[in-house]
């Protein structure tokens, strides 16, 4: 496998492996067992669609519009640290349960809607994809094998995440376990914002 590719593969992978609100969503599609093909399916190919743009456009764009690459960072610091913040007030409020096969069924609509808007409205996805992913491939003269690394990871990532999450069904049965995972995606995401705003 070419050493572009790798790369490629690793950051993607990296990237995407902070949880977020589309992670989230789709853990618990895939913990109630809904719609978990299409929606995956959906993730990785709006990811795939951002990576293309930025490993081929992003030169062209930062040079035809240098405010994009701040407005985007700092756009994405503010969209985390509101996201950091709201997760440790659920994380101290408590009381949230995962429910696993319960409730009423998610339609496919309402689902397809939710996930197109976490991904979608979501600037740090344009910050990961269009100006970090795109703007290090630049670094590689095997852009293309850089770009199917990176294209690669989306699919691996949600595609186990989505049909994985039945392994940690018995977990999120408790309320405990959301206050956790609350706080830990309060760390990271204030982490992440931290890391944009000094780098």
């Amino acid at each position: 496998m070419p050493t572009s590719m790798i790369a490629g593969f690793a950051l993607g992978f990296s990237l995407i492996l902070a949880i977020g609100a589309q992670n989230a969503f789709i853990l618990r599609q895939g913990l109630r067992r809904e719609h978990v093909f299409l929606l995956c399916l959906t993730c990785s190919m709006s990811d795939a669609v951002l990576i293309v743009a930025g490993v081929t456009g992003f030169g062209t764009l930062a040079h035809s519009a240098p405010w994009f690459e701040p407005v985007m960072r700092y756009g994405g610091v503010a969209f985390l640290t509101w996201y950091g913040l709201r997760s440790f007030g659920s994380a101290l409020r408590g009381g949230a349960v995962m429910e696993t096969g319960s409730g009423p069924r998610t339609s496919l609509r309402t689902a397809m809607l939710a996930v197109l808007a976490f991904t979608w409205l979501n600037p740090h996805v344009y910050l990961d994809t269009v100006v970090l992913i795109g703007s290090i491939s630049a670094q590689y003269d095997d852009r293309v094998g850089f770009a199917i690394g990176a294209v690669t990871s989306s699919f691996v990532f949600f595609f186990s995440l989505g049909y994985g999450a039945g392994v940690l069904s018995p977990v999120f049965a408790r309320p405990r376990a959301w206050q956790v995972l609350d706080a830990v995606i309060g760390v990271v995401m204030l982490g992440i914002a931290l890391k944009l705003v000094i780098m």
